[in-house]
């Protein structure tokens, strides 16, 4: 028995709690550290780097979801992690002005049990749609979890944007104290007996087996470890732009900060189409291979890139915004098809591996994540210490982006194929 529609919306709603946790650690509080507390920028870096870099542990987490087979349980843990972590780190805020050592110090706390919080409930949970989704509901699968947790991503920040001014700590605490409850709430209830009448995932596994055996056994798949290079590559190459787009909006082009800001808008629209459309076009309508609408993803990324560089040179004649909604529309097509496709291979040989792969690749995400944002602005900062202008020295680095989605796309090519008979992958078999 596999996930039905039904199912797999229920595990969406799981997705947008994630989300919406999330971003409101990696957001709104990283904006109150450094407005509202005035303290330097890096502290907030700092803290979501670690959250990103707790991360590593996600194919741990995926192989202990594999031995045990009862992956609803760690998804429900997970997100218990994630709100203890998420008011430690509200309650920090109101002790950094009475002492800050300490509060940085419980900070670094907070953000490590965060990561490890996503981790768990999130690995956790793709596995669980990888190994019971059907082949040609995948990318709709993917498409409908991740609108889902951008859907909660948008209204978190509108919801808790509204409900936080004026601005005290106090309220801050019990904005997070109800969110996390919240969240709690409806993961318990979204997955209540969802792995019921699913086929065991442990019946063939040697629970004897370490977790190191188990990861060697899966990186000795030459296919797995070309996937996972993919991963890392276009993720680097995803989140590179992420901390560089606006300030280069401001500097080049001469964007107010409420233009710059709109910007992210249009990205996400732009992404929020893209998803839609693959998902459609799979599902909907069979159309296409999965790593053709990748190549396709990466290539149409690559090429947005390039003419937003070349658009710098010109800043008075060529519009930025309709670039910048073809980035977003590209990395869309190329978020969904990557993550079906890793639905896909999660399950390849029918080992019952899924969770120790799409931990893997989780970690490979999310440390291209972190390393992603830091290394756009470290580049632009050295292109600018050597006398490069503002408009080269941001083009340069989208140039070097632009190559990353085109060797991404190259290796996509190679690593997308089916896992049994070594075809392509397609949407609608």
């Amino acid at each position: 028995m596999t996930l039905s529609w039904l199912s797999i919306i229920r595990l969406g709603l799981v997705q947008m709690c994630l989300g919406a946790v999330v971003v409101l650690m990696t957001s709104t509080l990283n904006r109150l550290m450094v407005v509202e507390l005035s303290l330097a920028a890096t502290l907030p870096g700092a803290l979501v780097a670690i959250h990103y870099l707790v991360q590593v542990s996600r194919p741990k987490w995926g192989f202990i979801s594999d031995m045990q087979g009862n992956r609803t349980k760690w998804i429900i843990i997970g997100m218990l992690i994630l709100a203890l972590g998420a008011n430690l780190a509200a309650l920090c805020i109101l002790l950094y002005p009475i002492n800050a050592t300490a509060a940085i110090s419980l900070s670094f706390l907070a953000y490590i049990l965060i990561g490890v919080g996503v981790g768990a409930s999130g690995t956790s949970l793709l596995a669980l749609l990888a190994a019971h989704t059907i082949q040609r509901r995948r990318a709709a699968a993917a498409t409908i979890t991740w609108l889902m947790m951008i859907f909660g991503i948008a209204v978190t920040a509108t919801v808790v944007g509204a409900l936080l001014d004026p601005y005290s700590g106090q309220r801050l605490i019990k904005i997070v104290l109800a969110l996390t409850l919240l969240t709690i709430i409806i993961t318990i209830i979204s997955t209540f007996n969802i792995e019921r009448g699913l086929s065991s995932a442990t019946r063939n596994i040697d629970k004897s087996q370490s977790f190191i055996s188990g990861l060697r056994i899966i990186w000795a798949n030459s296919q797995t470890k070309r996937f996972t290079i993919f991963v890392f590559l276009s993720m680097t190459a995803y989140f590179m732009q992420e901390l560089i787009l606006e300030p280069y909006a401001g500097i080049v082009f001469s964007f107010t900060p409420g233009q710059s800001t709109s910007l992210s808008g249009i990205q996400n629209g732009g992404v929020f189409l893209g998803m839609l459309l693959v998902g459609i076009a799979c599902t909907g309508f069979k159309f296409g291979a999965l790593k053709n609408w990748v190549w396709a993803g990466c290539m149409g990324s690559c090429i947005s890139l390039i003419l937003i560089a070349l658009a710098g040179q010109s800043p008075d004649l060529v519009p930025l915004a309709p670039l910048v909604f073809g980035l977003g529309l590209f990395n869309g097509m190329f978020a969904v098809a990557a993550i079906g496709s890793m639905m896909s291979l999660a399950n390849q040989n029918n080992d019952n591996r899924t969770g120790t792969r799409m931990g893997l690749w989780g970690a490979a995400q999310a440390i291209a994540a972190g390393f992603g944002g830091l290394l756009g602005t470290i580049l632009v900062d050295v292109l600018r210490l050597v006398d490069f202008s503002h408009a080269d020295a941001y083009g340069s680095v989208f140039i070097f982006e632009a190559a990353l989605f085109a060797l991404a796309a190259s290796i996509a090519t190679r690593s997308i194929t089916n896992a049994y008979n070594g075809t392509t992958q397609m949407v609608g078999e």
